[in-house]
This record gives structure tokens, sequence and C-alpha cells, in this order.
């Protein structure tokens, strides 16, 4: 997998935990504005993940290790959560399949 592909797969899961994080505080302080935000860059999202030309199966299922991974540290240390040992231990076995995913053989039809 090229650098690239990797630096999308960061930004597109930025842009879904912003997207998220702001539709939660708006139902749960700011407002209808906020969650329009949150919906406008969850939009944003979409069109950046989508941007790495791969088989749809490939290309979610290695995003959904790395949007893991950038959830559980955006929850640890932008809202200063505390992560159970079981998140972390979760967190791995995502990010294994998301390796198993990427570098596996793919199968002979």
């Amino acid at each position: 997998m090229s650098a690239l592909a990797w630096l999308v797969f960061v930004l597109a899961a930025a842009l879904e935990v912003g997207g998220d994080a702001l539709i939660r505080r708006g139902l749960r302080d700011s407002g209808l504005a906020m969650v329009v935000a949150g919906l406008v860059v969850l939009g944003g999202y979409g069109l950046v993940v989508n941007s790495v030309r791969w088989d749809f199966s490939r290309l979610l299922g290695v995003y959904v290790a790395v949007f893991a991974l950038v959830s559980v540290l955006c929850g640890r240390f932008v809202f200063r959560e505390q992560v159970a040992t079981t998140t972390w231990l979760g967190l791995a076995i995502i990010v294994v399949g998301g390796l198993v995913i990427q570098f596996g053989s793919p199968l002979k039809r």
C-alpha cells in the first residue's frame, strides 16, 4: 500500500471521527447548526475515502482498521477518556484483521 493511500485513510478517519464528534456535540449541547456541520464533514469523509481506487470490500476492510485506531486514540487523547484494556485488545484484533485484508493473498477464482 502506498504512503498516499495511508494518508488518505488517516485524513478520511479524521473527517469521520470529526463529523461524528460534531453531530454528538450538536445533539447534546449546541443544536442543529453543529449537527449540519457534522453531516457536511461526514460527506467529506465519503469523498476522501473513496478516492483510493481499490475494490470496495478491500477498501473499507482496511479503512475500518485505520478508523478504529483513530477513533480510540481520539477518545483517549482528544476527549481525555479512559480507554479500557478490553477496548485496546479489541482494537488490536481489528488492526490485525485490516492487515490480513491488506497483505493476505487474494483467492484465485
